[in-house]
């Protein structure tokens, strides 16, 4: 029999994607867990695995086509085998209809009177995905005067990104009025640097990335709507220097452990005795999640990612530390897997490596908190009454005050201490 693939929901916030790439063709052979096509989301490209076995019967979305979560994307069955589709219209044109139904009748064509526009029972309907839409509304661009390279001439982002990169370009006359104003500008005795003496670059006016605008939009959200705290705590982290020495003298190079690696296997056992950090809150109700799956964050290049390692508290750190490793790659080579960024329960943003002291972090929602990580420094300490030199990292926690109170903070960092600064346990 066979089966529809429709566009998966990847992450809780997530109301549409984009099919990128398909990898596997019409009358291809796909195997269940085989990735089937890339799908470009909020946050990034992200591999799909097949859910069925079978044939690629038919591809029902084209390739760089944005389609709301839900739509049928393909169809898998038996060589073959006659495929039944409920509508036979094309996702694009589907997605097109169901944003027309939302709107009053005859909004569509008042608002949208020209280029990609399709008639449908005596009304005109608008084609451009709901991303388009609201890129063009943001920067008050009339969506009738843009040409829409999507099937059937849907506009889609990038069609929306020319039309604002086209409106913002400096006019030509800009470029000689430079050269005018040094003329007539005082000589200059002192060698300057030759950036000085030369032309003064334009300004450059960049789209926002998919993956920045979801950033800004949900961290906007988080500080607006979850009343923040902190709390900063400091570490002893020579334990952790030196059995991390110890140990990565017997790992080959491709699996040496990290310092980071032993602050999410710490913060993972840590969290089993504060389920209230280890939750988030949904209507009236506080879910404590039974899994403890740390979210790590990752610099990409359009932004940030969090990639997520499941169960961590049952997993060694070993193991904690390869699967971190492969999922970064992924995620820095636009390869993500559903499985890589969704799930967690709990976060880290570790800065250490920028020589950060410290630094406080925004909650990632639904999240009930987030653990921002500085540098493990040589500082000078007092140790029994004698100044010594230590090994210090300061980390501070962002709580949601509707889960926690500072309290139960505080005692969740006192407790980490107790991993962080007797490491030896966490390799057992």
């Amino acid at each position: 029999m066979a089966e529809t693939v429709s566009m998966p929901k990847l992450g809780f916030d997530m109301a549409e994607g984009t099919l990128v790439r398909w990898v596997k063709a019409e009358g291809e052979t796909v195997n269940k867990g085989e990735i089937l096509a890339e799908i470009e989301t909020d946050k990034a490209t992200v591999e799909v695995e097949s859910p069925y076995t079978g044939t690629v019967l038919r591809q029902l979305v084209e390739e760089k086509t944005s389609v709301p979560v839900g739509t049928p994307i393909a169809v898998v069955g038996e060589p073959g085998e006659k495929v039944e589709i409920p509508e036979e219209t094309p996702a694009a044109e589907k997605t097109a209809e169901a944003e027309s139904e939302a709107q009053p009748a005859g909004e569509a064509a008042a608002t949208s009177p020209a280029p990609a526009k399709a008639a449908t029972g005596g009304e005109d309907i608008l084609r451009a995905s709901p991303l388009a839409k609201k890129m063009a509304e943001d920067e008050g661009l009339d969506l009738s005067s843009i040409e829409g390279s999507g099937p059937k001439g849907r506009i889609v982002k990038k069609d929306v990104e020319a039309a604002i990169a086209a409106r913002k370009a400096p006019a030509p006359a800009a470029a000689t009025a430079a050269p005018v104003a040094q003329a007539a500008a005082p000589a200059v005795t002192l060698p300057l640097p030759a950036i000085v003496a030369g032309e003064i670059p334009a300004d450059q006016h960049v789209p926002i990335e998919r993956l920045r605008a979801a950033i800004g939009r949900r961290m906007t959200e988080s500080k607006q709507q979850l009343p923040h705290f902190y709390i900063t705590h400091e570490y002893d982290m020579a334990g952790v220097m030196a059995v991390r020495k110890q140990a990565n003298e017997l790992l080959p190079d491709a699996q040496k452990l990290s310092v980071n690696d032993f602050i999410v296997k710490a913060t993972a056992l840590a969290l089993r005795d504060f389920p209230n950090l280890n939750a988030s809150l949904s209507g009236n109700e506080i879910i404590r999640h039974g899994h403890v799956n740390v979210g790590v964050a990752v610099a990409v290049e359009a932004g940030l990612l969090t990639v997520v390692c499941s169960d961590t508290d049952r997993k060694p750190m070993r193991v904690i530390s390869q699967e971190i490793k492969d999922m970064v790659a992924r995620a820095r080579a636009g390869k993500v897997r559903p499985s890589d960024i969704e799930g967690s329960t709990f976060s880290i943003s570790n800065l250490g490596m920028f020589d950060v002291e410290n630094f406080v972090a925004i909650i990632n929602p639904p999240e009930a908190a987030i653990l921002a990580v500085g540098s493990a420094k040589q500082v000078p300490v007092v140790v029994n009454g004698e100044l010594k030199v230590g090994m210090r990292m300061r980390a501070t926690i962002s709580a949601d005050h509707r889960v926690t109170d500072g309290a139960e903070a505080a005692q969740f960092m006192q407790r980490l201490a107790v991993y962080l600064e007797k490491p030896l346990g966490l390799l057992l």
